[in-house]
């Protein structure tokens, strides 16, 4: 019940995330939204996102809408589809916030839930709390399946294909999956398989070995370690007169080499049909900026089919009485595993919306000595390597078309198909101007 409650947790954040990238972070990017004034159509909903979008023009603020940059020869202009799209994006506002609400049923909160310990999970919920998290993410998988899918294809297959076929943001074409949530109670099956892909060769998809990963840190701030070095092994001091460093992110490297991690990896890795068919549509060889949205919007479909099933086997476990311990296999967490050993190191690797996440810890005296963590912006926007590699980001913005430099969209699109958090890649504090609290420990 534990494995179901999490899976759910994270499921709900995932239709979130999704949703959220496309429309909000990711959709202007694409679009001219002033072409929602030449809309000539009789739909009223879309005849009010025109009257919105004309009182923003007439009173000269149009930034709700129209992104810092100008668009360019690649923006959707038309009026009808424009339209369609900037009301699908308001919509989402909503959609998307459901999809934290769902996941803050089980979690107590979203972002950053408090349910999940070692071992399972501290909430048990009722019968009513889980039908509930089903009425949400019902509504929620409905716009998934019949809007946010139907544009990220159309805009893939139509108007932005032209930047899909010059390879725009393509990378070096290494890609990897940890592979995560189980669908049995004994792990033997995963939702998500885990894989390796190198050089583009899709055909041949090899093992994952999580010992396989190392990091390095020439090119970032921090005071250069023995190299390359595994996660539990880093110090991470940081170094701000090092002359060639220019992130605070590290390089992570797997057999040496960049990879991208992220749904575009997972898709190819997991290979489903809808996806597999698009790249053969579209006669892809190296992904690029439009196939990372389109993995997106097939990853997160995945996950729409799966959901609803883990909120049926839920209710059959926790019984009909709905009631602690009165029936069915009620256990949420497994206390036998709490207690930690009195030295070790251990490390845990999932696939969060944004990719590979990994973490590594190491305990002296039953207490953590030292915590480390390689997230998905860690592999994705990583530094230059001691073999002069650049990391996925950067390998993507190689050769991306700029027409004019005061307006560089494409460079925009490219970092933003990523879904980049550097918030997440860098884990640093300054000793200067934090609170330190010491804690009596017989309090």
């Amino acid at each position: 019940m534990g494995r179901l409650l999490r899976n759910l947790i994270m499921g709900a954040l995932w239709l979130h995330d999704g949703v959220l990238h496309f429309y909000h972070l990711s959709a202007l990017d694409y679009l001219d939204p002033t072409a929602v004034l030449e809309y000539n159509g009789n739909v009223p909903e879309l005849l009010e996102v025109k009257e919105k979008i004309k009182a923003l023009a007439e009173a000269g603020d149009l930034h709700p809408v129209l992104p810092a940059y100008q668009p360019d020869e690649f923006c959707v202009r038309d009026p009808e589809l424009v339209t369609q799209l900037v009301y699908n994006y308001l919509k989402a506002l909503d959609i998307q916030a459901k999809g934290r609400k769902a996941a803050a049923i089980f979690s107590g909160k979203q972002p950053h839930h408090s349910s999940m310990v070692v071992g399972g999970v501290t909430f048990y919920p009722t019968l009513g709390q889980i039908e509930q998290f089903r009425r949400i993410i019902t509504e929620v998988i409905d716009f998934v399946k019949n809007t946010y899918i139907p544009d990220a294809l159309l805009l893939a297959k139509g108007p932005l294909a032209p930047l899909e076929q010059a390879s725009v943001g393509a990378t070096a074409g290494h890609y990897f999956s940890v592979g995560g949530y189980h669908l049995d109670q004994e792990g033997n099956n995963l939702l998500y398989p885990s894989g390796v892909i190198l050089n583009n060769d899709f055909k041949n998809i090899l093992p994952f070995n999580h010992d396989e990963i190392r990091e390095e840190v020439d090119y970032a701030w921090y005071k250069d370690e023995p190299r390359p070095g595994l996660p539990t092994e880093r110090i991470t001091e940081v170094a701000l007169d090092k002359e060639k460093g220019y992130t605070f992110v590290k390089a992570p490297r797997y057999q040496g080499k960049p990879m991208e991690v992220g749904p575009l990896a997972r898709m190819l890795v997991m290979q489903p049909g809808a996806f597999m068919s698009l790249m053969k549509e579209l006669n892809v060889t190296n992904p690029g900026v439009v196939m990372r949205h389109a993995a997106r919007a097939v990853d997160t479909l995945i996950m729409a089919d799966t959901i609803t099933a883990w909120i049926d086997e839920l209710v059959e476990k926790i019984g009909s009485t709905g009631v602690y311990g009165a029936g069915g296999n009620a256990q949420i967490h497994d206390t036998d595993r709490w207690d930690p050993p009195f030295e070790g190191t251990g490390k845990g690797l999932i696939e969060a919306p944004r990719g590979a996440l990994g973490h590594y810890i190491t305990i002296y005296d039953r207490k953590v000595k030292r915590y480390q963590m390689v997230v998905p912006t860690t592999w994705n926007a990583s530094p230059i390597d001691n073999a002069g590699q650049r990391g996925p980001m950067e390998e993507a913005l190689i050769g991306a078309p700029v027409p004019d430099p005061d307006n560089p969209l494409n460079p925009v699109r490219i970092i933003r198909s990523f879904n980049p958090c550097l918030a997440c890649a860098i884990h640093i504090t300054h000793p200067k101007g934090n609170r330190i609290i010491s804690l009596n420990p017989g309090y």
